[in-house]
Order: C-alpha cells, then sequence, then structure tokens
C-alpha cells in the first residue's frame, strides 16, 4: 500500500474551518491527520490529482463546532454544518472530475468529533457513497463498516504526542480492573450502580480520583482496563488502555472496533455485553492467567498499530487509518 496508493488533498477552503484542526485532547486524531496529509515530504501524498487513488477533504468538524456553534441556534446547527460540508463538495464538484466520476466513492473525509457522522446525513443521494472516518462508529446511527472507517480516540496532551508505556509487569499488576471517568450515558449509570463504591479493590470505579492520585499510574497497575461508552460509542479509553499495556474491557453496543479489517480484538481484549455489567469480576476472574498473559503480550505487540507519530511512520496510527480507506478504494470501479 505504502508504494502504491496515492491520496490527493484538495486545496479550497481557508484556515480554521479546512485545513486546519485540533491538535490535543480528545479530538487530537482529527487535526493530526490533516496536518500529517498535509506535510511536505509526506510520501503517500499525490503531485497531481490525476495520480491519485483516494480524495481527502480537509475539513475540521470539531472546528466547525468550536467557531460556529451557538446556543442560541442549538436547534438549527446540524443543517448550517451540514450546508458547510455540502457547499465545499460542490465546489469540488464543479472544479474537478473526480467526484462525479465516482458519485464520492473514492473521496472520504476524517472526524473524531460526536457531531462527524451529521454532516453527510444532509443529502443521503449525494453522499451516500462517501467513505467517512469516524471515532464515533456506531452501527444503530448509521455508520456502515462495507463503507466506513473505525478510527481510534486519542487523547492528545500539550506536546501533541501520547506516551505509550509497557507498565507494570503482568505479574505485578494489582488491581483487577479499573475505571475513572464522569457518568456520562446509560452504560456508565449502570456500571456505577453495580461498581461505583470503594467498597471492593479488585474492580475499581471511580468518578474522580483521590487527590494526588495519577490516572496513567492506576492504568499501568491495572491488568483490565474498563472502556464503557459515554454520551457516544467513541472514548479515548481505549487507547489509554493500550497506550499502558492494560487489557481493555470493551462495554459497548453498536461499535465497530477500530482497523477490525486486520486486527483480531478478541485476541487483546475482552468483550463484556452491556446486560452482564453485574457479572464483570466474575467475568474477568473466570478468565484464565495463562490467557491475561497472552492477551497482555499481545497489547504490547499492537501499540505501535495505534501509536501517533509526527511525521509518521510506517504501520502507526496513520497508516492503520489509511489502509483502512485503500482497502474500501479497492471496491471503487471509476467511469470515466
Amino acid at each position: 500500500m505504502m508504494k502504491t496508493f496515492k491520496i490527493w488533498t484538495y486545496k479550497e477552503g481557508d484556515i480554521p474551518l479546512v485545513h486546519n484542526g485540533p491538535m490535543r485532547y480528545v479530538y487530537s486524531v482529527e487535526g493530526d491527520f490533516i496536518e500529517e496529509m498535509e506535510r511536505t515530504g509526506n510520501p503517500m501524498a499525490a503531485n497531481h490529482p490525476d495520480e491519485a487513488h483516494a480524495f481527502f477533504i480537509p475539513i475540521s468538524i470539531t472546528n466547525i463546532v468550536y467557531y460556529l456553534y451557538s446556543p442560541t441556534e442549538a436547534h438549527n446547527f446540524n443543517k448550517r454544518m451540514q450546508a458547510i460540508f455540502k457547499d465545499y463538495i460542490a465546489i469540488i464538484a464543479k472544479k474537478y472530475p473526480y467526484w462525479n466520476r465516482s458519485n464520492g466513492a473514492d473521496h472520504f473525509y476524517v472526524s473524531c468529533h460526536d457531531w462527524g457522522p451529521h454532516v453527510s446525513k444532509g443529502n443521503h443521494k449525494v453522499f451516500s457513497n462517501l467513505i467517512r472516518v469516524l471515532c464515533n462508529a456506531n452501527q444503530s446511527e448509521g455508520f456502515v463498516p462495507r463503507r466506513d472507517v473505525s478510527m481510534s480516540e486519542i487523547n492528545g496532551p500539550s506536546n501533541n504526542i501520547p506516551n505509550v508505556i509497557k507498565g507494570e509487569s503482568p505479574y505485578n499488576r494489582s488491581i483487577l480492573a479499573f475505571f475513572a471517568g464522569k457518568v456520562r450515558g446509560a452504560i456508565r449509570v449502570k456500571l456505577f450502580k453495580h461498581w461505583g463504591n470503594d467498597e471492593d479493590d479488585d474492580i475499581q470505579v471511580h468518578n474522580h480520583l483521590p487527590k494526588g492520585q495519577n490516572y496513567t499510574e492506576f492504568l499501568s497497575r491495572s491488568k483490565y482496563c474498563i472502556c464503557p461508552s459515554g454520551f457516544e460509542v467513541a472514548s479515548s479509553r481505549l487507547t489509554d488502555a493500550i497506550y499502558t499495556g492494560c487489557v481493555p474491557v470493551i462495554i459497548k453496543d453498536h461499535y465497530v472496533l477500530p482497523y477490525g479489517d486486520v486486527l483480531d480484538w478478541s485476541r487483546f481484549s475482552v468483550q463484556v455485553p452491556v446486560n452482564k455489567i453485574q457479572d464483570l469480576k466474575k467475568i474477568l476472574q473466570e478468565i484464565p492467567f495463562s490467557r491475561y498473559l497472552e492477551m497482555q503480550k499481545r497489547i504490547l505487540e499492537v501499540q505501535h498499530h495505534f501509536k501517533l507519530n509526527f511525521p509518521a511512520k510506517r504501520f502507526d496510527v496513520f497508516h492503520m487509518i489509511l489502509h483502512s480507506v485503500w482497502l474500501r478504494r479497492l471496491d471503487v470501479r471509476l467511469t470515466e
């Protein structure tokens, strides 16, 4: 793929809504991807659109929300956001032949914002073929795995490059399972109902960590890290766990796991149905230690696939995203 796949990034549009995006916090992968695609020297960037196999639409949904959202116009914001996106498509479709020859099937955009899926819902006929690369990969809200790409959410720190560590040895991890976060959404309500107390040292579920306690240290000392949905299915806790060598316990409905075309999540994570949350401790304790060791070893082996680098390095998260786009692009037949 890296030797042959070429992507053209459209030049139209102005900062900050286009060619720019968040570089920190939970939406950082959106801005980092735009930055990498437009970086001078990116080997996968096409020199001319005629050479391209796929076309990147460098709109930042997060920046549209940040700069244009107003609580007084909240009821109408979805339509406004969709109109901005549709206008951009109209410009490139009029100026170039590429959108029309495939009806957008070799075009893609990248968004980690919760509202990322909504921009393409304004006109189903126009956007039915467009590849959407989303953190919020929820099949119940219209995510289509054969067309769309599930992307990992990454909580980027102020220096923009999250640290990836091994954490404690699997033999020294004293906490069976850990979660810390706000009570957002029905799944977390259920999680806190059953496990949100200080009575069980094995399953530690915190709304707020005790003063002076370090989140990363808790992850590093835990065998399993609980990754429930919040208001939406996407969460950076999945990558938080992987970055610290902690086996993710995924508790989500209708979620399409990132890069599932090539990664077998069953080999390095545990999926617990929402209706089994009350049995969480029993489920984890019944996993043989030898099985846990295998999963933890594989977590360390797949870490580099979720790592953010700038510039990008082979097999990192940037290339995992593009590989997923490439697989979907292979099914597209162009009409000249």
